[in-house]
């Protein structure tokens, strides 16, 4: 599963920068399962040394209503129907895929990869591809390169982890920031990656380091990277990560929903 040592070392660095302020990863478990599972799932936590604070025990009913009163700015789970549910319901929310190999994580650093149509961004771009073509999505961008994309469902939560690195760096700790953001995208630099970079200035967000592939595989650069966790739409990434050992989570948004279904 996710890596919460990552987490919990973040939690611990801004603890000691900011010993009065709250404003840390909060994580809470949910489950479809009845409160007297409790004392297990407690036992379970303990065992493996993890900070979890908060349950919620729905008792088989669906707990996406608990996501907005919890102020939720991520769900993940590896139930897809209940990930489709919250993203309906306009929560940054994805599917969880285990890596296929073990692969070492580091414990002192979060890294988030992300892909950006349909992820970060709308997927109005990637209609065009799909319905139109490769050349005509690469007039578009060129002819819109000055026009920001739409916001996708998780630029929130690229929103959220900018602002915690933005707490390390009023310390300057930029060099030291235990969160490390990833744009990992299937575009290319030169013919359509201006309006990417373009429209995170525009958001007032930095993304760390962003990887233009052009159509090559994300597998292999994602054992580079080495994430925690990957946020793309499709699921040939997804599986195409999952084979090289990356923990994956697919969000089920945009047009390549339409396309994976009926394939």
């Amino acid at each position: 599963f996710f890596h919460l040592q990552a987490l919990e070392h973040v939690n611990a660095r801004l603890l000691e920068l900011y010993p009065d302020d709250e404003e840390r990863f909060d994580i809470v478990l949910m489950t479809n399962n009845h409160a007297q599972v409790g004392v297990r799932l407690i036992n379970s936590i303990n065992h493996y040394g993890l900070t979890i604070e908060r349950f919620c025990m729905t008792g088989g009913k669906s707990p996406i209503g608990y996501l907005t009163a919890y102020l939720t700015n991520l769900y993940l789970s590896a139930d897809s129907e209940k990930v489709q549910e919250a993203i309906e319901a306009g929560i940054a929310s994805a599917t969880m895929f285990t890596a296929n190999k073990d692969v070492a994580y580091s414990d002192t650093q979060l890294r988030v990869a992300f892909d950006g149509d349909a992820v970060l961004f709308s997927d109005e771009s990637e209609q065009i591809v799909k319905e139109q073509g490769l050349d005509r999505f690469f007039e578009h961008e060129q002819l819109n390169e000055n026009k920001p994309l739409a916001q996708g469902p998780l630029k929130g939560f690229l929103e959220d982890l900018g602002k915690l690195q933005k707490k390390f760096y009023a310390k300057n700790e930029r060099l030291n920031c235990p969160i490390r953001t990833f744009l990992v995208t299937a575009r290319s630099a030169a013919s359509s990656g201006a309006r990417v970079l373009k429209t995170l200035r525009s958001w007032g967000l930095e993304i760390d380091e962003a990887l233009f592939l052009a159509g090559a595989p994300k597998g292999p650069i994602l054992v580079k990277i080495r994430p925690h966790i990957f946020f793309d739409d499709q699921m040939f990434h997804i599986e195409g990560a999952q084979k090289l050992g990356t923990i994956a989570a697919h969000v089920p948004y945009g047009i390549a929903q339409k396309y994976h279904k009926s394939a």
